[in-house]
């Protein structure tokens, strides 16, 4: 990608398949769990906000893809990531490892709760 793309579409169009398939799982089950989740473009990675707010950023290179939830989320669930690289605001994943769908379920649905009950 050579020019910053300006919308997720954008983005993943410059994904390979196999890599956007991947994407495109997270995608589809945000917004089923935040229906209201809004689409954009956030540091240059697709991003889904709810009431405002990122509630989750995804990426894709070369080696892996990487999921941005909330701190809050990757504090609450750590035990959950074992086999996956994390710092404070990412989890790494990759084809071979993916994030488990009931994992990324829990991740996303930490931040709308803590948003909710006020948390910043």
């Amino acid at each position: 990608m050579s020019m910053q793309p300006k919308t997720v579409d954008e983005y993943l169009d410059g994904v390979d398949a196999e890599r956007r398939a991947e994407l495109e799982r997270i995608r589809v089950l945000v917004k089923r769990l935040v229906p209201s989740a809004e689409e954009t473009m956030s540091y240059g990675m697709p991003t889904l906000k709810h009431g405002g707010l990122a509630l989750v950023y995804f990426t894709a290179s070369k080696k892996h893809r990487s999921l941005f939830p909330s701190s809050w989320a990757i504090d609450e669930l750590r035990d959950g990531l074992e086999g996956h690289t994390t710092t404070q605001h990412a989890i790494q994943f990759t084809l071979e490892n993916p994030l488990a769908d009931d994992l990324l379920e829990d991740m996303v649905r930490v931040h709308p709760r803590e948003n909710d009950a006020g948390r910043e």
